[in-house]
């Protein structure tokens, strides 16, 4: 990477703004094909997005104006629907979960950010957290400082993720190519899973990037080292409604 803007004292360095009590809510876009045609504007959500609402909660979103047909408003669930139609819902705004808004600054250059991000603070946009994430300190950030940027491509974005719970380094890329390199390197580095050894004596020559990962373990450890050989899925975490990736027998 090029031309440390920072330097030594990008450590120094934080940024983020406060969040608005409300998110801007969702907008989710449908095109009517041919298959739905014969469906009513209430036939095609209460059908497709059953799991979203019940027929009474879709009826009272459109009886609310929540969703536009070819950019206008319908309250008519009886509509019928024609082939090509652009359709949007607009779920309203609600208030995230608290998260933490500031994030430091360890090294910038013209091409990429090393940020520190603090635990509780979601990398992308997903579930509950639509505005509260590290993309959008970013975009909130960028623009804000888009008259002074240097780089071409003010638009900073995560290269990697780390769970909302994690906290630790996080590399993000100012331009397409520095999202390309970077993007690259991390895929080098997982395609040495399941060769530790062989990974560890590759460190100082392939590889560009090396993940370490710090946990706390309750009780007692025996070994100095420990291989965890299970395998990785979803587990049921309270508050999680997907639940948690983890290493489990099961």
């Amino acid at each position: 990477m090029s031309n440390p803007s920072q330097g030594s004292h990008a450590s120094q360095l934080t940024f983020g703004l406060p969040w608005p009590d409300l998110n801007d809510g969702l907008f989710y876009n449908d095109v009517v094909r041919a298959t739905d045609s014969e469906l009513t504007l209430i036939q095609f959500y209460s059908k497709k997005y059953k799991n979203s609402a019940p027929l009474q909660g879709w009826l009272q979103r459109i009886q609310n104006g929540q969703i536009t047909i070819d950019g206008e408003v319908v309250r008519d669930a009886s509509t019928n629907l024609r082939i090509g139609s652009e359709l949007v819902y607009h779920r309203l705004p609600w208030k995230e979960p608290d998260a933490p808004h500031l994030l430091e600054i360890l090294y910038e250059d013209d091409d990429m950010i090393a940020l520190n991000k603090p635990s509780g603070l979601q990398v992308l946009p997903g579930g509950l957290f639509q505005q509260r994430t590290v993309l959008t300190q970013l975009l909130w950030w960028a623009a804000k400082l888009s008259s002074s940027l240097r780089c071409n491509e003010p638009h900073p974005t995560p290269v990697h993720r780390l769970g909302r719970g994690t906290s630790g380094l996080l590399l993000c890329a100012k331009t397409k190519i520095a999202k390309t390199k970077l993007a690259t390197y991390f895929a080098d580095g997982t395609s040495h899973l399941g060769g530790i050894s062989k990974a560890n004596s590759e460190l100082g020559t392939s590889r560009k990037i090396l993940k370490i990962y710090r946990a706390l373990v309750t009780g007692i450890v025996c070994d100095d080292k420990v291989n965890v050989s299970q395998p990785i899925g979803i587990v049921q975490y309270p508050g999680v409604a997907k639940g948690l990736y983890v290493a489990s027998p099961s």
